[in-house]
């Protein structure tokens, strides 16, 4: 049977609180990166993750979208921007600009994007890793 974590979406309010709900769902009692390469690295597996994949079920899932909208996502982007290499501050500008416009992708697509390579037919689905959005 294959493992299931659940995410409390109505939880989570901000990119902080999806690590909080990371930190006590998938890997509880371990230290991570807390940023997005770090999360990408925990649906690999071998974090106590199960190595041969999982089910990931994200309850209230629209509550999430809402709340990584376009507002979080500007201000992760202006985060971003203060501690960026400089030659990628031109690109997180731009990018910054987009959110504030309402345009682009948004912190819960990039999660939801970075969930899906590591299952179904993305880049990694050998990681088997299964997201169901309720």
């Amino acid at each position: 049977m294959t493992k299931e974590y659940v995410l409390d979406g109505a939880k989570i309010t901000s990119l902080e609180t999806f690590y909080d709900q990371v930190s006590s769902v998938l890997i509880p009692d371990a230290d991570w990166g807390r940023n997005l390469d770090a999360f990408n690295d925990i649906l690999r597996g071998g974090f106590g993750t199960p190595a041969d994949g999982f089910v990931l079920r994200w309850t209230h899932s629209a509550a999430s979208r809402a709340n990584l909208g376009y507002p979080e996502t500007a201000r992760q982007l202006e985060k971003r921007l203060r501690r960026c290499h400089p030659a990628y501050r031109d690109t997180v500008k731009a990018d910054l600009r987009r959110a504030q416009q309402g345009v682009g992708a948004t912190v819960f697509d990039w999660l939801v994007e970075i969930i899906r390579v590591h299952g179904g037919d993305g880049e990694e689905a050998k990681d088997g890793v299964h997201l169901l959005l309720e």
